[in-house]
């Protein structure tokens, strides 16, 4: 059974069963204790299933419970979230913000050595509901409509540095990101000035799109990731303008 096929039967079994030891894995499918342990780290590494001791569990990916409209544009979304978590190294400390492409990007760090700070509830309880050992969720008062903990002040987002910060958007052009929410992008601004590296995850489909405001200049951004499906000629601007682009 070669390693490919290999693992999509593992994986349709934890689908099935949820959770699954190494010794059940060794008998299902018929490999060696060294084959399971190395196909349960592989897949854990790309976030496909969560290693946990003696064994392997399945990765909750029914957003529905977090999100009460559909996600547009998913798949390029769930790309976006796998190379994005690339970026974090072991032992870091990352910031996520609010929305879909976080929560996802959560996903596949979730069990991770990171320190995962936020303010958006939905990837905290995910998060905690999953084990993910560090956690910082700033404080404030929840907002419910935004799923969020807001400061008025930002005196408890300025208690925090982080390696990376993870943000999305609504529109992304050589100007910079752009953002409709004034009230979450005022709290995020905060973060934003906290964290060493900023990578910015916008799908396809908002770039060129001028909306909102302006949340952060173009030079103030280290990275965009954004999907394949992208305007060639919006991400040659971009890169003229001395942005590095990753497309997925």
């Amino acid at each position: 059974m070669n390693e490919t096929y290999r693992h999509k039967q593992l994986l349709s079994l934890l689908d099935e069963k949820k959770i699954l030891s190494t010794n059940e894995i060794i008998d299902l499918l018929g490999v060696s204790p060294a084959t399971a342990r190395r196909d349960i780290s592989k897949l854990h590494e790309q976030g496909k299933l969560r290693k946990v001791r003696n064994g392997a569990e399945a990765i909750e990916t029914d957003f529905t419970q977090f999100f009460s409209n559909k996600i547009n544009n998913i798949s390029e979304k769930q790309r976006i979230a796998e190379a994005a978590s690339k970026y974090c190294f072991d032992g870091a400390s990352v910031i996520l913000t609010a929305g879909s492409t976080m929560q996802l990007l959560g996903n596949h760090l979730c069990g991770k050595h990171l320190q995962i700070i936020t303010n958006f509830l939905p990837l905290a309880n995910y998060l905690i509901e999953h084990n993910h050992e560090n956690i910082v969720i700033i404080g404030g008062q929840y907002n419910k409509n935004k799923r969020v903990t807001l400061s008025l002040n930002n005196q408890h987002e300025n208690n925090y540095f982080a390696d990376v910060m993870f943000t999305s958007g609504k529109g992304f052009t050589p100007e910079g990101l752009y953002k409709t929410d004034m009230i979450l992008a005022n709290s995020e601004q905060a973060f934003a000035r906290k964290a060493h590296k900023f990578i910015a995850l916008v799908d396809s489909a908002k770039l060129g799109k001028q909306v909102g405001m302006l949340f952060s200049d173009l030079n103030e951004i280290d990275l965009l990731i954004t999907g394949r499906e992208a305007d060639p000629a919006i991400i040659q601007a971009l890169r003229e303008n001395g942005l590095e682009v990753v497309l997925v």
